[in-house]
């Protein structure tokens, strides 16, 4: 029965990263993402549900688009398949719980902002609002009014520390070193974490984003990094992998 609600995780993941992929790239070119027909870029040709379906149709169609032949950006399919197995996992990682239904909220986080800051470098605040209120309601439901009240003042504090740090990038480096998206995104960070793995996400954002950076910046010196996906995936990771501050703390002690 557990394979079977792997599979069916999977299956929704990958219709998921498809609409996740597309809200992406439409909300901060403020187009609606829930009207209108899905089309073709290059020849502008309305696609029909069978050009869309997840993976297989760009398999199918070697990607090329079926009316003009052009080839399709894999972006959305390397999305799609992402989220499918991300949503398995979040579904072995926490069963049917409330915890699911957050770890599922970090996924949809991490594929738009991803698409969004590394397309645009932006994160809309209209995201920000949404996956806050999300949050708030999910952990109300699993913690209760007092814990979710701890959890809000854990998103302050890491809001001002994430504050603190591009405070004192912009005077080493003399320009802006963060975006405000990045910062804000600090305050939905602390409503999973416990603020001092909210303060670890950070550090480990920072550890993959560095080698990234450094063959992006060797590439073209004027490139500005999103370091936005790199943090997401340091929450995934430690949400994921049910860290602990104790386990950290252990370590250290080893």
């Amino acid at each position: 029965m557990k394979s079977l609600y792997l599979i069916i995780f999977f299956l929704f993941g990958t219709f998921f990263g498809s609409f996740f992929t597309v809200v992406g790239l439409r909300l901060p070119q403020k187009i609606s993402f829930l009207k209108g027909h899905s089309h073709c870029d290059s020849c502008g040709h309305d696609l029909n549900f069978s050009d869309m379906v997840p993976i297989f149709s760009y398999v199918f169609l070697r990607g090329k688009c079926r009316y003009c032949h052009q080839k399709i950006s894999p972006l959305s399919t390397y999305m799609e398949l992402f989220t499918g197995v991300l949503f398995a996992l979040a579904y072995y990682s926490f069963g049917l719980s409330y915890s699911l239904f957050i770890a599922l909220g970090i996924i949809a986080m991490l594929i738009i902002i991803s698409v969004s800051d590394m397309t645009y470098l932006i994160i809309p605040d209209e995201l920000l609002v949404f996956f806050t209120v999300y949050f708030i309601i999910f952990e109300f439901l699993d913690l209760g009014f007092k814990l979710t009240l701890l959890q809000i003042l854990s998103g302050l504090f890491l809001f001002f520390v994430m504050y603190l740090i591009m405070l004192i990038g912009n005077k080493v480096f003399k320009r802006e070193s963060m975006g405000g998206g990045d910062i804000k995104m600090m305050f939905i960070f602390g409503l999973i974490l416990h603020p001092f793995l909210g303060v670890i996400s950070i550090f480990l954002g920072s550890c993959l984003a560095l080698p990234a950076s450094l063959f992006i910046l060797m590439k073209n010196k004027e490139r500005i990094v999103p370091f936005g996906p790199f943090l997401l995936i340091a929450l995934t990771l430690i949400y994921f992998t049910h860290l602990t501050p104790q386990v950290i703390l252990d370590f250290f002690k080893l």
